[in-house]
């Protein structure tokens, strides 16, 4: 008899649950970016989107540039040794303006719509991000991918209450899901070079310097308690530690597969929206089943095992 008393059975151990461990990262990072989409709405009642980004981002460099000065900016040992200072800091900036761009199209969005309907379309970049990909490698969408684009569109199109037209709120979330994704693909490439902790507190500089000039002219709006705790939480929670988890876990996750396991983000901020009252009627709630339909289906190919051959 197996030893073991069934068998085949593998008892779990460190050695076998380490694999496991950047996408359990990726997984504690979305769970804290989807707890805080309602905190986030609610403080946008005072402050500005760029506004609170700048609290937010100033926070999160304040906690992690100390330590990334002594861990240093060079990624795992594997790394392409001919990217110097420079290819860092430019790789940095571009890296930064990408998610500046996206979290201020967000909370643009969030603070026309609502908690949901944020979450799930945030949620389609699980489809934009392998399409991005085959447009920059030129290689045709497989047909899951075409699939994973016709879902989302239906699904989408039941969200906005069967019209043709997006609210403003949803179309600049849409636009955030975009940006989120050429995101998602510039960290997977990235964190192969440097180290996640540098790129991290790097893109918060970058953040936090982008927004002063939008603060200048727009303004900050007011500074109340709700917006502090909001912008604390989130800056050391989400920006300090989620971000560079996420940013680890990328090292060792494709970009694609990483893009369904952040899909836990849309799934946590959906629950908060139910749990504080939101409700999206028959045809909202079909047309997010679809569009998580159309996210299992983006990337259903990332989680088979290859077939011997």
């Amino acid at each position: 008899m197996d030893p073991d008393g069934v068998r085949g059975f593998v008892p779990l151990t460190w050695e076998t649950a380490r694999p496991l461990v950047p996408e359990l990262a990726l997984i504690a990072s979305t769970i804290a970016y989807g707890a805080t989409f309602r905190l986030v709405q609610t403080a946008l009642k005072d402050v500005t989107p760029v506004g609170f980004n700048l609290l937010r981002f100033l926070i999160g460099a304040v906690v992690l540039v100390p330590l990334a000065l002594r861990t240093g900016w060079q990624g795992p040992s594997t790394a392409d040794t001919s990217y110097r200072r420079k290819e860092f800091l430019l790789a940095v900036v571009a890296f930064g303006a990408v998610g500046f761009a996206a979290y201020w199209f967000q909370n643009e969005g969030l603070k026309r719509t609502t908690t949901l309907n944020s979450a799930f379309i945030t949620g389609l970049l699980v489809v934009f991000t392998p399409l991005i990909e085959t447009a920059v490698t030129r290689r045709p969408p497989s047909r899951n991918v075409v699939v994973a684009v016709v879902c989302a569109v239906l699904g989408l199109f039941l969200l906005e209450g069967s019209t043709l037209r997006l609210h403003s709120g949803d179309a600049l979330t849409l636009v955030c899901a975009v940006l989120f994704a050429i995101w998602i693909l510039m960290g997977g490439f990235l964190t192969q070079h440097f180290d996640p902790v540098a790129l991290t507190a790097g893109q918060m500089v970058v953040f936090a310097v982008l927004a002063v000039p939008v603060v200048a002219i727009g303004g900050l709006g007011h500074v109340t308690a709700r917006v502090l705790v909001a912008a604390a939480v989130t800056g050391v929670c989400c920006s300090a530690l989620a971000f560079t988890m996420q940013l680890w876990g990328q090292r060792f996750v494709e970009p694609a597969r990483a893009a369904v396991i952040l899909q836990f983000e849309p799934i946590v901020a959906g629950i908060i929206g139910l749990w504080v009252g939101e409700r999206l009627g028959g045809a909202g709630y079909a047309g997010v089943a679809i569009i998580l339909l159309g996210i299992f289906v983006a990337e259903s190919r990332s989680w088979r095992a290859p077939r011997a051959t």
